[in-house]
């Protein structure tokens, strides 16, 4: 690899704004902001709006499509069996 041109990867904090949920994980995004983690150490504090704690497919808050494929509607469409 060539040196001087790759960010620099960290631990970071991930903080779910929406449910508080917090994880640990490695990043090249930068942040202003830290927060010290449970093993006694300061990370870099970044916020996200959605997580796995809180998006509908992770949760199973998340609405079926009903609509069927192009050959339901098609059936559908020329009331065919």
């Amino acid at each position: 690899m060539k040196k001087d041109i790759h960010p620099e990867y960290q631990k970071v904090v991930f903080l779910d704004t929406s449910s508080g949920y917090k994880f640990l994980s490695g990043s090249t995004k930068k942040s202003e902001e830290t927060i010290e983690w449970e093993d006694g150490n300061t990370y870099p504090l970044i916020r996200v709006e959605i997580s796995s704690e809180s998006h509908p497919f992770y949760t199973g808050k998340q609405k079926a499509d009903t609509a069927g494929g192009r050959v339901d509607r098609f059936k559908k469409k020329y009331n065919i069996n």
